[in-house]
């Protein structure tokens, strides 16, 4: 199974746009802390499975990390339970956008 993939170029021309976009960062809280996408929403990977009824299926969701791994690896879990996902490649280490400290 393949995964979805924007980059964070694309993904900020979007916001840029004022595309309403479904972003959910994956890190852990202590990586957040020092930024994330101000649009994104904190959940962490260890606490997606019990998270699931967050994501509606007929929503488009996309996922960061810090390099795109995690991310990815949240994209394939949740393809498996009908979510539809995209993971942003390169992760927060390649976005060049505004970040707001998770408060």
């Amino acid at each position: 199974m393949s995964v979805k993939e924007i980059t964070p170029d694309e993904l900020k021309d979007l916001l840029e746009r004022g595309e309403t976009i479904n972003i959910v960062d994956v890190r852990e809280d202590e990586e957040v802390a020092e930024g994330m996408i101000p649009e994104a929403v904190h959940i962490r990977m260890g606490d997606i499975p019990e998270k699931l009824d967050f994501f509606a299926e007929n929503e488009d969701y996309i996922f960061v990390c810090r390099s795109g791994r995690r991310s990815e690896n949240v994209c394939l879990y949740l393809q498996e339970h009908g979510i539809n996902s995209t993971n942003m490649v390169g992760g927060m280490l390649e976005w060049s956008g505004e970040t707001k400290p998770k408060l």
